[in-house]
């Protein structure tokens, strides 16, 4: 993977096979995606790299990164529960994103015409990475499935295991449950995660 900036505009991310070729993403997009450096470095934002792409900075804090997908490029925007999208212009980032975070474009042109609200969005980022302030904290409430309510009921040390787990950790075996469809597929799940509740670990964590 790149550690150099540079690299991401020229090469790619180096993440997968289609690195240094024709083919890799940011080929495609690469007039866009040069707007947003520029944007970005001339409002004096610090370029680096995090986890292989372009990631822009101020006062010690993560504020952007960009992102380049075979059908669009992105600029997502960090602790972006800190701003006010007054354009309405963020969308989340996945399916499981609490918060909306990311301007996505399928059209190169696309980020001129948004520059001024690229900018403003930027700008708020600044102001509260120099401040210091953070985003409020999400909590996010997930029913428990009945399968769950059940095996607790039954299996005292599993009971008394699952309340001990922080709530991220209850949170990630709802949720995780709550994906399956299926009542038997939910029964396996629990009787499979039985050993990482006891164990103290989160749905996703190694034992």
């Amino acid at each position: 993977m790149i550690t150099d900036p540079d690299d991401f505009f020229t090469k790619g991310c180096g993440r997968c096979e289609r690195f240094a070729t024709p083919d890799c993403s940011t080929r495609q997009w690469i007039n866009g995606l040069n707007s947003l450096r520029r944007i970005c470095l001339d409002m004096g934002l610090e370029e680096t790299v995090k986890w292989a792409h372009p990631t822009y900075m101020h006062a010690g804090r993560n504020i952007a990164i960009f992102g380049a997908f075979r059908g669009d490029f992105r600029l997502s925007f960090m602790n972006a529960g800190l701003l006010n999208d007054t354009e309405g212009v963020l969308e989340p980032q996945g399916p499981n994103s609490r918060t909306p975070g990311m301007i996505r474009f399928t059209d190169v042109a696309q980020v001129g015409g948004m520059e001024p609200v690229i900018r403003a969005y930027l700008r708020q980022l600044m102001d509260h990475a120099e401040a210091g302030t953070r985003p409020p904290r999400m909590q996010t409430e997930i029913d428990m499935p009945d399968e769950l309510v059940e095996a607790l009921d039954e299996d005292p040390e599993l009971a008394e295991a699952f309340h001990a787990l922080t709530p991220g950790r209850q949170r990630s075996y709802m949720f995780n449950l709550n994906q399956a469809k299926q009542r038997a597929t939910r029964v396996a799940r629990i009787e499979k995660f039985r050993e990482k509740i006891i164990a103290g670990k989160g749905a996703m964590e190694r034992q």
